[in-house]
């Protein structure tokens, strides 16, 4: 089969500007549809919470600021805060025993976490706050040596009792989390830092977790999320954080809405606050990754003003 191509001429010059073609940009209708259909409903749901006299906006902004609401803010941090820590330090124990070729620590962190992970948090919050019925007393002691008795509920106060909880239950997904991390990191790096011959302490410290704290750190920060919000949950065990002071004062007031929307806020907030943290903690952990880093929102809103 021949295929017949055109003789341009020796001499031909360059193409006139009307031969030259225009390029047209696609054309999305649908795009523009979805656009417009966004914008009015999210223009009516904004009419509405700007009209609607049940959201009773005066009575948001008089609690929002409001000292025990403040005071309750705080315990919920406090919650969050010691429960993060808590719970990530003991992942790391078992993130490690999971990894361990001892079967015996190997099956103790598996159980540990399938029974953490499998009872609801509620329940492992009663569990704790009621621990007294099961042992009046709990005694810490030195083997063939003297003993300290407390009483439980002397020891584990509710406060006490929702950490407890908190920790213990974030320690489960945090070890799955940290072990995952672990697990990404290319066995051509353990290969390629044992053949320069770098020490193990060394080669874990400074190859394998900068390169899985990339692969750890959005499933961290989805977890610290869930703490904040979970800390909610403690209001069972009568402690004044935010959702159950919230509570309070509308059981007082009758005014549920707008004090539900002061919560809701305060929540919005700190959650936000956490996803800034998040991102620049990744930008940090990403420089090894890409040669350039992105421009970060500020540098982007920067350089559109500047123009």
């Amino acid at each position: 089969m021949s295929v017949l191509t055109p003789i341009q001429p020796k001499n031909a010059g360059p193409p006139a500007d009307d031969d030259i073609l225009t390029v047209v940009p696609a054309r999305h209708r649908w795009r523009w549809a979805g656009t417009a259909l966004v914008v009015v409903l999210l223009a009516q749901f904004v009419h509405g919470l700007a009209t609607n006299p049940g959201w009773d906006w005066s009575t948001f902004a008089g609690y929002f600021l409001e000292k025990s609401v403040m005071e309750a803010l705080l315990v919920t941090l406090q919650l969050t805060v010691a429960g993060a820590i808590l719970g990530f330090l003991g992942g790391i124990p078992l993130a490690a025993m999971r990894l361990s070729k001892n079967p015996v620590l190997s099956t103790v962190s598996w159980g540990y976490i399938w029974v953490f992970r499998s009872v609801p948090l509620l329940v492992q919050l009663l569990f704790w706050a009621n621990l007294g019925y099961l042992y009046d007393r709990l005694q810490i002691g030195i083997p063939f040596g003297p003993g300290w008795s407390f009483a439980t509920a002397d020891l584990i106060s509710p406060f006490g009792a929702a950490l407890l909880g908190l920790a213990l239950h974030e320690a489960a997904f945090a070890g799955e989390i940290i072990r995952a991390g672990l697990l990404s990191v290319d066995q051509g790096q353990h290969e390629a830092a044992a053949a320069l011959g770098i020490p193990k302490r060394r080669q874990f410290f400074t190859i394998v977790v900068p390169q899985a704290m990339r692969a750890i750190l959005p499933n961290a920060a989805n977890l610290l999320v869930n703490l904040l919000k979970s800390t909610s949950i403690v209001y069972v065990l009568a402690i004044g954080e935010l959702f159950y002071q919230v509570q309070v004062i509308y059981g007082r007031s009758g005014r549920v809405v707008p004090l539900l929307m002061v919560a809701t806020v305060w929540y919005v907030i700190l959650t936000a606050a956490l996803s800034i943290l998040q991102y620049y903690t990744e930008r940090y952990f990403a420089r090894g990754a890409v040669r350039t880093l992105p421009p970060t929102p500020f540098q982007r809103l920067k350089a559109v003003l500047s123009r």
